[in-house]
């Protein structure tokens, strides 16, 4: 159910852009003899808590020879963004855009590469890399046309000056999202893998497992089962793969599932092929089959709670995040079970997606043991979201009980 807005990083080439003629330029400079050259450029990529950004673009500009940085400034160049569905007839879709992007910054590193820095903001009209289609409740992977335009020449140490003649677009590059490798488990499910650096260098150690099971926004769409958008919609899993959270963890496993469709459509199918995906990763890593914690958001909120229902004793932790929790999903009995496993819940009760009460509430009241954090509304460093994205919190180990957060407790879990 989750909304978030967030193409593949390792794709083919996204668009190419034609030769554009140097703009605004006067022709007393153009007297000046000039280079010019074909580069291929960048789109750098940033997740924010509200999804994936395009956030720079850079290029190789060392064919140009020693360039004077003072020349590259923020009217350099102008860059334009289209962004389209990627499904022909798929309906209502929203984020597509057409647009020139702000460039807020423009510098040249000393291996003569230039990057322009673009207005990348939460809520910001242009810049995401999905698209949320209504009538599926899926985000998918916008197809992405930048196009770069010279303003004005580039001085060179020489003296001359220098024009580009063309440029080409190249990969998205989001160093987040790409630190996950690709993966389809034996039973036909696709997910996304972070390896702590720990455990590529320390023989037979054994390391925690994080598992995160996105929201509906973030599941497949038929054959169309992409891998990508539980990791660029939102910051769920991404965060435990940060510095800050693997310091806590002291190097941990994330792995995040990409159901075909939405858990909530098929609980009792999915939960025994994610168990068969998690026994698998414990026998191809170096996983503690005892420091296996669950967590998710919405329709993987729900998911959460059947998996420490169907599988009470295995899991050293789990947090479900504004869940779904009604008799229509889980019985008494059903939820009872889940007291078997250490549980932290967190809501916001501003949520009319899936209201607090009838869900988290009743779990609470099942299972007393859990703990809870229950939130007015879904706030991070000044901007409000939606208050079904409470997620957000989780993202940031925020949550806190006695002045324990929430991801040193699930460091603490061991079965």
């Amino acid at each position: 159910m989750s909304q978030s807005l967030s193409s593949l990083s390792r794709r083919a080439v996204l668009g190419t852009v034609a030769a554009v003629p140097l703009a605004g330029v006067a022709a007393s400079a153009l007297a000046a003899p000039s280079t010019t050259a074909s580069v291929r450029f960048t789109l750098n990529a940033t997740v924010l808590d509200g999804g994936e950004q395009v956030s720079s673009v850079s290029f190789d500009a060392s064919a140009l020879g020693p360039i004077d940085p003072a020349s590259i400034t923020t009217g350099t160049f102008t860059v334009h963004a289209k962004a389209t569905s990627p499904i022909p007839n798929g309906g209502l879709i929203f984020s597509e855009y057409d647009l020139d992007r702000s460039v807020t910054s423009a510098s040249i590193d000393n291996k003569r590469v230039i990057t322009l820095e673009l207005e990348t903001a939460e809520g910001l009209t242009g810049g995401g890399t999905l698209g949320y289609l209504l009538n599926t409740g899926r985000n998918v992977e916008l197809d992405l046309v930048y196009t770069i335009t010279q303003n004005q020449p580039i001085r060179l140490k020489n003296g001359r000056q220098a024009t580009i003649s063309s440029f080409v677009q190249g990969d998205l590059v989001s160093p987040e999202v790409d630190a996950f490798s690709y993966g389809t488990s034996a039973g036909g499910m696709n997910y996304r893998l972070f390896t702590p650096d720990k455990a590529k260098n320390n023989g037979n150690k054994k390391f925690p497992l994080v598992v995160w099971l996105h929201g509906g926004g973030e599941g497949g769409m038929g054959t169309r089962q992409t891998n990508e958008a539980q990791l660029r919609a939102n910051r769920g899993a991404l965060g435990f793969a940060t510095p800050e959270a693997q310091a806590i963890f002291g190097g941990a496993y994330v792995v995040a599932p990409q159901c075909v469709s939405a858990w909530m459509s098929n609980g009792p199918l999915f939960a025994p092929q994610i168990k068969a995906l998690i026994d698998e990763l414990v026998k191809k890593h170096n996983v503690d089959p005892k420091r296996i914690s669950v967590l998710g958001c919405s329709n993987g909120g729900y998911m959460t709670l059947k998996m420490e229902s169907d599988y009470p004793t295995f899991f050293a932790a789990g947090v479900p995040i504004c869940c779904a929790a009604t008799r229509n999903f889980f019985t008494d009995a059903d939820l009872i079970k889940v007291r078997s496993t250490p549980t932290w819940l967190v809501h916001s009760k501003d949520d009319t997606t899936l209201p607090y009460l009838p869900n988290t509430m009743r779990v609470a009241g099942l299972v007393p043991e859990a703990r809870l954090s229950l939130y007015e509304n879904v706030t991070w460093n000044g901007y409000q979201y939606a208050g079904h994205w409470s997620w957000i919190y989780v993202a940031h180990n925020d949550p806190q009980v006695d002045g324990e957060h929430l991801w040193q407790w699930m460091a603490a879990q061991k079965r």
